[in-house]
């Protein structure tokens, strides 16, 4: 594939893509694969997430449609977002890809902590976020999947009531998981509750029963307890505060 002259797209807000079917609301962010924005049908006024390809990174577009398919999979796991649709678009003579989902209202997990008193949860609501992480995961682990790279920066905190409303983002890895790729995704599960309830600066004067799921972020010690987000989820549910 010839070099790409393309390596950034820098849409500014009020663009109109694909023929004008979309216009650019907000830049969301970017990586090496290309660029995600909020994007608004214009023909019925939906907000949807699109995310564009830098042609160099997506020859032949074999990774919009990995994507599309992974998400297509698992269109049945709640905590992800929906797929809806591909579209194509020039630009400096050359043929860019975006892929269209749902738009995922929120904010990432990271700045909701920032704005919670002393920036962590108290130990029951981190109890709870952890529980709706775990059973969203134990979803995508059923189907064989995983995510890889779980942290705040990625998880979508939707809606706060009795329970967590969330979402979580990047998870396109590349084959189907193996074990120690769901080992991986439940260390990272335990290590996004130790950080929501600030870490080791609090971690000493938390409740045993916090402490029995950190298991001190000992790597043994979790997978001897939880080798699967399902093993978490079910622990969670029958736990004693005792």
């Amino acid at each position: 594939m010839a070099k790409s002259k393309i390596n950034s797209f820098n849409f500014p807000v009020g663009k109109l893509l694909a023929g004008g079917k979309y216009q650019v609301v907000q830049k969301l962010g970017s990586g090496w694969e290309g660029e995600v924005y909020t994007v608004r049908e214009t023909m019925t006024g939906i907000d949807r997430a699109a995310k564009f390809f830098f042609p160099e990174r997506n020859d032949r577009n074999k990774s919009l449609i990995f994507y599309a398919k992974k998400l297509h999979k698992l269109r049945s796991c709640r905590i992800l977002i929906q797929y809806a649709t591909q579209e194509t678009l020039w630009m400096k003579g050359e043929k860019v890809s975006f892929l269209v989902s749902d738009f995922v209202e929120g904010e990432p997990l990271h700045l909701f902590l920032e704005r919670q008193s002393g920036k962590k949860l108290p130990p029951f609501q981190a109890v709870h976020l952890l529980h709706a992480l775990a059973k969203g995961m134990e979803e995508i682990h059923n189907l064989k999947e995983y995510h890889g790279d779980l942290h705040t920066e990625n998880i979508i905190v939707q809606r706060v009531g009795l329970g967590y409303d969330l979402k979580v983002i990047d998870m396109f890895q590349w084959g189907a998981a193996k074990p120690i790729n769901i080992h991986e995704d439940v260390l990272d599960l335990i290590r996004v509750f130790y950080d929501s309830l600030g870490g080791k600066k609090h971690y000493a004067k938390m409740p045993n029963a916090v402490k029995d799921i950190c298991c001190g972020l000992k790597k043994s010690l979790i997978l001897k307890k939880f080798k699967t987000a399902g093993q978490l989820r079910f622990y969670l549910e029958q736990m004693s505060w005792e």
